[in-house]
């Protein structure tokens, strides 16, 4: 299988593509999973144990070579952990809707952070897809006025500071061998620590006791297994196979797979407007692809 692929490095670049697609798919279920676990618990609490859950059973890839993610995991965890704290907080304080077009802009802000860190200039041939994958996230989530929140602000943050995460990674990690796994679980430790830290000082009488309801823990451990190990390994592989933008306009389907996560498994109705921009966003994604070929 390995001399197989190297044999042929465009279909180990379709592997990367569709199992950047399949991320997509699993986060975009992960704001429901992760709406009804808060139900049960506070946001830093929840977000420490998901990640120390994680870390936990990452551990013993920091072994050996595993050693050499020290370096780069720890900055790239900081950002990761204002990213999920921007992101969850900014939920509980505006709507789906606004949420889903706003985290999106990453789309359009990643090329632009790209050449201000790396000095690679945008594809021209890329941005008609960036487009289109702005205007699709827009439609699917029904337009908004421009009016913004505070909920709306953090989105807007979160968005930034995925763009420049995906930046970051491709930066620190491109003249050294760190294995995926290794930089997963140090990114994860400093999630998981510095919501602990975070909730044990700032909470009044520190965290809660642990909740005992099943949905809590089922849900969890979905987010564990697949929408963060799961997702940061492909993340952290296939940024080393593709460049920052294409990655990003892969993960733009994530409104999509959310809105059929909610047509299909929570029942709520989607209008002809919403799949229109569904359908846009597939179109960027193909597009990228067929560039990158």
């Amino acid at each position: 299988m390995t001399s197989l692929i190297r044999r042929s490095p465009s279909r180990l670049l379709q592997v990367s593509d569709v199992l950047l697609l399949l991320v997509a798919l699993v986060w975009g279920t992960s704001y429901g999973v992760a709406k009804q676990a808060l139900a049960f618990y506070p946001v830093l609490g929840f977000l420490a144990v998901r990640f120390g859950l994680t870390f936990l059973i990452l551990l013993p890839q920091l072994r050996g070579e595993g050693r050499k993610a020290w370096a780069p995991g720890v900055p790239l965890g900081g950002v990761m952990l204002a990213i999920f704290l921007c992101e969850t907080y900014g939920v509980l304080h505006t709507t789906a809707s606004n949420a889903a077009f706003l985290i999106s802009l990453c789309v359009v802000l990643t090329p632009f952070v790209e050449w201000r860190l790396l000095g690679q200039k945008p594809d021209a041939r890329l941005l008609p897809a960036v487009g289109l994958s702005l205007l699709g996230t827009w439609l699917l989530s029904g337009g908004i006025e421009l009016q913004l929140n505070l909920g709306d602000g953090l989105m807007l943050l979160a968005a930034l500071l995925r763009a420049l995460l995906v930046c970051l990674t491709g930066r620190l990690t491109a003249h050294t061998q760190v294995p995926a796994l290794a930089l997963t679980a140090v990114q994860t430790g400093v999630i998981g620590c510095g919501c602990l830290l975070l909730g044990v000082s700032t909470l009044p009488g520190g965290l809660p006791a642990l909740p005992r309801e099943p949905a809590f823990w089922v849900g969890t451990l979905y987010l564990v297994l697949f929408a963060t190990l799961f997702a940061f390994f492909v993340q952290n592989y296939a940024l080393r196979r593709s460049s920052p933008t294409r990655v990003s306009l892969l993960m733009g389907s994530e409104p999509l797979f959310g809105a059929l996560f909610a047509v299909l498994w929570l029942s709520e109705r989607l209008t002809v407007q919403a799949w229109v921009g569904g359908l846009l966003i597939v179109a960027a994604t193909l597009w990228t692809s067929l560039l990158r070929r």
